[in-house]
């Protein structure tokens, strides 16, 4: 079934979308808006949240574009975020999913400089050319945990769609790795072992202080499961061996309260990349690991 952007029998897509250049130290250089309203005012914290914001020259070569789009999966409209590297990226660029936490959205869920540093950095040929893209998922840690919003089926059957249908993702539309933070990062490998068990694993799993919770207890209180077992079912600390082979970073400051079971993931499946640092959980930490993290990414992506 191809769920896509339509919805009972028509396409359902907005046709309104934002696009946004970044300037050098200037923040944002403006806003364009496929609807009559014009300029979109965006805050300065959104401009951030989204990555926008710029302190080299290189920079204003990224673009932003917002879209909202009909989920068949979730059964409602979602924004679709893509972060790209230039103006006029190549055709079939490479894309990684970019998966936000709890009580986030795909609006701000790169972390502040991100579209920065990827397009400082595809500029300069420090990585070859890939784009971000992100959804909104929720809050039920990236699955159907209530019958008709399945932001997992969303990820695997729908993204794909969207992505071929703008020229990204390659020819199949699909997304070469997966970053996520927080709620992200559970849902990150998640989707990775599901890719996997379908035979088309990721190239790159990234992972910025990942809810690697420990206790159900503790899990019980997101009200994201039905039960122990469901959790249990999904929890990566108890599938390790679903996402083993693929390339994996972790990034996550030592005062994070998913610090510990980082840690344990680290020391059983040793990532290519383990990072910790003093830092809380958040942008506050997050935003200084993202050259790290595009370059991680950078060096798994597949050519154009």
């Amino acid at each position: 079934m191809d769920h896509g952007e339509a919805g009972g029998g028509r396409r359902r897509f907005s046709r309104r979308s934002v696009l946004i250049a970044g300037a050098s130290g200037l923040g944002i250089a403006g806003f364009t808006a496929g609807t009559a309203s014009g300029v979109l005012p965006f805050s300065a914290a959104v401009q951030r949240a989204m990555g926008v914001t710029s302190t080299t020259p290189v920079s204003q070569l990224g673009v932003a574009q917002v879209e909202r789009v009909w989920s068949q999966a979730r059964q409602r409209q979602v924004d679709l975020v893509t972060l790209l590297p230039s103006k006029s990226p190549p055709a079939n660029l490479p894309m990684s999913l970019l998966l936000h936490g709890l009580h986030g959205r795909a609006r701000t869920a790169a972390p502040t400089g991100t579209l920065a540093e990827l397009s400082s950095q595809v500029a300069r040929r420090a990585v070859p050319p890939f784009g971000l893209v992100a959804v909104d998922g929720g809050d039920n840690y990236w699955h159907e945990n209530h019958p008709g919003d399945d932001p997992m089926a969303m990820l695997l059957e729908e993204v794909p769609q969207w992505l071929r249908r703008r020229g990204l993702g390659g020819a199949d539309g699909q997304p070469f790795a997966v970053t996520g933070m927080s709620m992200g990062g559970f849902g990150a490998m998640l989707y990775a072992r599901r890719r996997a068990e379908r035979g088309r694993p990721v190239g790159a799993l990234a992972l910025l202080a990942p809810a690697l919770i420990l206790s159900w207890s503790e899990m019980a209180k997101r009200d994201a499961f039905h039960d122990e077992a469901d959790w249990a079912s999904m929890d990566p600390l108890k599938h390790l061996d679903a996402t083993s082979g693929i390339p994996t970073g972790v990034w996550c400051g030592t005062e994070d309260s998913f610090i510990t079971g980082v840690r344990r993931y680290v020391a059983a499946t040793r990532p290519a990349v383990a990072y910790t640092a003093r830092g809380k959980h958040g942008d506050s930490f997050n935003r200084t690991v993202v050259p790290s993290v595009v370059t991680f990414l950078g060096h798994h992506t597949p050519p154009t």
